[in-house]
């Protein structure tokens, strides 16, 4: 039976909500401005349910050596520790004169802060009188439903600009510029970002799964 937030656990599987015609679905996150973004490329038959909805504000542990990993091992945590069938994502930079970097350690790659202006910061400082400036966002979900484990993978080119650009989106939004584009993430409407960015690329494929469910 669904709890009081009319979330169904997993031993009793995702089901359609016949009051609201909407499947309730747990992304592991409580970054508003992901969960607000993800939901916007979703259909309004689709509800996402935070962490916070579900009572869970410990620190999810992120130790794999891959994005895929990380996303995996979250989603884990939710389904072992609140019996929810969910998902949930993990997403690097990867700058191709640094090797893959800052990738999977992207949200901590000033420190375990996690501080987006810091990052932005020494990414610009390691990326100085280099030419190449190519980079690619990857974004990994991770989605557990009936027992099983699938997931989706988006990729998004670019290159990194040499300042801060912008004041919209978060995280390396406003020093990545996509190709045949000017403006970077930042200074782009969220509209035009969710057709182009890696996210959406793979909530895309998300997307079309769980259309099987519906």
């Amino acid at each position: 039976m669904p709890n009081q937030l009319g979330i169904t656990p997993i031993y009793d599987s995702i089901r359609i909500d016949l009051i609201k015609n909407a499947m309730k679905l747990v992304f592991a996150t409580n970054n508003k401005n992901k969960l607000k973004e993800v939901q916007a490329m979703l259909p309004q038959t689709i509800e996402l349910v935070s962490l916070s909805d579900i009572g869970c504000y410990e620190d999810i542990p992120e130790t794999a050596s891959t994005i895929e990993g990380n996303a995996i091992q979250k989603a884990n945590y939710i389904r072992k520790h609140y019996q929810y069938d969910c998902f949930a994502d993990d997403t690097g930079l990867e700058v191709e004169i640094l090797n893959g970097a800052p990738g999977v350690y992207s949200a901590r790659y000033a420190g375990d802060a996690k501080n987006a202006d810091a990052n932005m910061d020494k990414l610009i400082q390691n990326l100085q009188g280099k030419e190449n400036r190519n980079a690619q966002f990857k974004t990994v979900i991770a989605l557990i439903i009936n027992g099983e484990t699938k997931t989706f993978t988006g990729i998004c080119s670019g290159h990194i600009t040499k300042e801060k650009r912008g004041t919209k989106g978060f995280g390396y939004d406003p020093i990545f510029v996509p190709n045949t584009y000017t403006q970077t993430f930042a200074e782009i409407s969220l509209e035009t970002k969710n057709k182009i960015s890696h996210r959406s690329r793979a909530v895309q494929k998300l997307k079309a799964y769980l259309s099987n469910f519906s």
